[in-house]
């Protein structure tokens, strides 16, 4: 090492400790595998024996939920609480930690405490709320491992509203914390934040074409632009936003003014100052600030000068007190349009009384008008808003329930079936939109488990078409908010029986079978079970052929959902319109098929070794779509081997391109075409981790563990929504 006075820096620079540029984008076009390497088990420091749950367990919940009510209160001289109380920023942060989550694709919300991290942390919709953060820290630290950050962000939403009067719904425990940034979620592809909305739609005057499976309508937004789209104030054109980016998260007209009311009912928006010399966002600013951002170097920097959004007024005359002052002060008055110290547009009353308006978050005996965004003004300029807005108007109690309702859901929709909640809060009335699902009353045991794969394998139907109808199951699972999944065999119903993918033909003719197989055997099964059951008898069958003996592990207990029991339309955005695990694609797309293959592989929560075992033993066993041919790299089609690895890997065959997505495997001294291929078949072949995986496949001293490794992947596949296995 140089001495330290030389000058010359001690650290080998090919570390890569600053710059987030990797040697991979050298090689733009290379298959980045990222996506499936998030949260390696070493970046968590509580270790592989952590187990939350029973973690939270042993919390004292009401002990907590009265330090936080006492929280609220406690006004800190670093960062004074608005009129003595903290309860409009806790809520802000519960509801910028949630509000991220689409249905989409079921990614961002709070069941991760991302909001902890980049980007989120530094967005400027989240501005200053590290703040909040840093005023829960002394509450973490004391119950420490028995409350995640993320069930801390929406905990303390909660008793913030209490504390001001709502009686919530309820809250239920379960979020585990990661601990670094998701940087597989695809927020926009914009390179700077608040860049104009045109970016994010195929046709910007049809506000319905926001790309998909995004919500937010800008980069750094949560919801929407509130000085109006694109910063230019238009109620009616925000009521559109407005409408598109909740419907994109579960949420009907009725649930959206609610929230936007329920919302603004409490707290303040902060402006008071020039936002454009703030400093660096927390992710970006100097060591000494010690992940403080948004810096404000005039004024008290805090209190009355505090710059956020860059609106400066509350909406309401009681801002800490949950009523209906936000319909009141909304319907009570004309609104025109004025400028914020900070230069942001604000609708303000032409005219008010002295008494309603809200007295100063600082300044003793002072009072400030209050405010409206744009989108508050859509409640009551859109027709379908208006009317919701005149009810609530009318019904303080209907409104306090619908809004309490949404809440719950707002905060709790990303943490999946309430099997997965904890603790006593949970509520216990089932709603529709966390996909329940009925438990069973029945057991088998080995003996009844035997004899109906017997029935199974003998039924009639081919090994592939009982292997098929269970993965179309199970394959709809998503680990970003825990929906889909094999329980409840939701496939029997709409909209999933008439899904193309699903090859409604074959399943009907499936299922078909299992009822009679239900029917007649002498103990209680569920189709969810036998669905399961039938693909995993076929695979030890196939794997038997093959000359490996092996049980695939089997688990009853699944029930049987209801059509009452399903919101049809929440389950729309689970249809597959791509299975590379089939080798299937329902139209052509301008993302690549390997790559939609990864985000998939990512959301059913499994591994690049995972999703590598199972592509190659689905080949083999004829599982593709329409009994399609490409990538059934093998004579023994049917039998579960290692074949497709073996001649992937076989350097006597060349590989030439017939379309986009279409290559023929030619043998070289011949000529003779062998086989067909996609561009996900060669793939496990053309970039080189996955080459390197399908070398240890195509091994000769590994065709027991390829075996092996399917079906500890199919298993995995199978029970990835049995919470109840957990």
């Amino acid at each position: 090492m140089e001495h330290p006075k030389t000058g010359k820096c001690p650290v080998m620079h090919g570390a890569n400790t600053v710059t987030t540029e990797s040697v991979m984008n050298w090689w733009p076009k290379a298959l980045n595998l990222d996506i499936l390497h998030q949260h390696d088990t070493k970046t968590n420091p509580l270790g592989s024996d952590f187990n939350y749950a029973d973690e939270f367990k042993k919390l004292d919940l009401e002990a907590l939920k009265n330090d936080l009510k006492a929280m609220m209160t406690q006004s800190q001289d670093w960062w004074p609480a608005d009129w003595g109380h903290y309860g409009g920023l806790m809520i802000r942060m519960a509801w910028h930690a949630a509000g991220t989550y689409r249905i989409a694709d079921g990614r961002g919300g709070s069941n991760t405490g991302n909001l902890r991290f980049a980007p989120l942390n530094s967005w400027p919709d989240n501005g200053n709320l590290d703040k909040a953060r840093r005023l829960l820290w002394p509450i973490k630290k004391k119950y420490g491992n028995k409350i995640s950050w993320a069930d801390m962000f929406i905990l303390a939403g909660n008793m913030a509203y209490e504390s001001m009067g709502l009686k919530t719904f309820g809250f239920a425990g379960g979020r585990e914390d990661i601990w670094h940034p998701e940087k597989d979620i695809n927020w926009g592809n914009e390179k700077e934040f608040l860049a104009e909305t045109k970016n994010r739609y195929t046709n910007d005057a049809d506000r319905s074409t926001l790309e998909n499976p995004l919500a937010a309508v800008q980069m750094g937004l949560i919801y929407v632009n509130p000085q109006g789209v694109d910063g230019k104030p238009d109620p009616l054109k925000s009521a559109h936003d407005v409408r598109m980016t909740f419907k994109r998260m579960a949420m009907n007209d009725e649930e959206t003014v609610a929230l936007t009311a329920g919302g603004h009912t409490v707290g303040k928006a902060h402006g008071n100052g020039d936002d454009t010399i703030l400093g660096q966002s927390p992710e970006g600013a100097e060591v000494q600030d010690q992940g403080f951002g948004w810096m404000n170097p005039k004024g008290k920097g805090n209190a009355e000068d505090t710059v956020t959004s860059g609106l400066e007024g509350a909406w309401t005359t009681n801002p800490t007190q949950w009523d209906n002052g936000y319909f009141d002060m909304l319907f009570n008055h004309e609104w025109e349009l004025k400028k914020s110290p900070a230069g942001a547009w604000q609708w303000e009353p032409t005219y008010i009384k002295e008494e309603d308006r809200p007295l100063d978050a600082h300044v003793s005996g002072k009072r400030q008008n209050p405010i409206m965004t744009d989108a508050d003004m859509a409640m009551i300029k859109d027709p379908e808003y208006l009317k919701i807005s005149e009810r609530f108007h009318k019904d303080p109690a209907y409104f306090t329930e619908v809004f309490a309702r949404a809440w719950f859901k707002l905060t709790h929709r990303d943490l999946g079936p309430k099997m997965r909640y904890l603790g006593a809060d949970a509520p216990k009335e089932d709603l529709i939109w966390q996909d329940y699902v009925p438990s069973v009353d029945y057991t088998l045991n080995e003996t009844d488990i035997q004899e109906l794969k017997d029935k199974l394998l003998n039924c009639g139907l081919s090994k592939t078409e009982l292997i098929n109808t269970a993965w179309d199951s199970a394959r709809t699972f998503r680990n970003s908010d825990y929906r889909g999944g094999a329980n409840g065999a939701r496939i029997r119903l709409a909209p999933q029986k008439n899904w193309e993918g699903n090859e409604p033909a074959r399943l009907e003719k499936v299922l078909n079978k299992l009822t009679e197989i239900q029917a007649s055997h002498a103990k209680k099964v569920s189709i969810a079970d036998l669905i399961v059951l039938g693909g995993s008898a076929a695979i030890e069958k196939a794997a038997h052929e093959g000359g490996v003996k092996i049980t695939v592990p089997f688990s009853a207990g699944r029930g049987d959902a209801a059509e009452s029991m399903t919101d049809v339309a929440s389950f729309e955005v689970l249809e597959p319109v791509q299975d590379a695990f089939r080798n299937w694609l329902k139209q052509d797309y301008a993302v690549k098929p390997e790559e939609m293959m990864l985000d998939k592989t990512q959301l059913m929560g499994l591994t690049a070794v995972e999703m590598t075992a199972l592509i190659g033993g689905m080949r083999v066993l004829g599982t593709n779509y329409g009994a399609a041919k490409h990538g059934v790299f093998t004579d023994n089609e049917g039998v579960l081997s290692n074949d497709f690895f073996v001649h992937l890997t076989d350097m006597n065959y060349s590989w030439k391109p017939v379309s986009e997505n279409l290559y023929n495997i030619v043998e070289r001294k011949s000529g003779n075409v062998k086989w067909t291929a996609t561009r996900v078949d060669l793939v496990f072949g053309s970039n080189s981790i996955l080459r390197a995986y399908a070398e240890v496949y195509a091994q000769d001293d590994n065709k027991e563990k390829f075996v092996k490794d399917f079906v500890a992947a199919w298993v995995k596949v199978m029970n990835a929504d049995r919470y109840d296995l957990i």
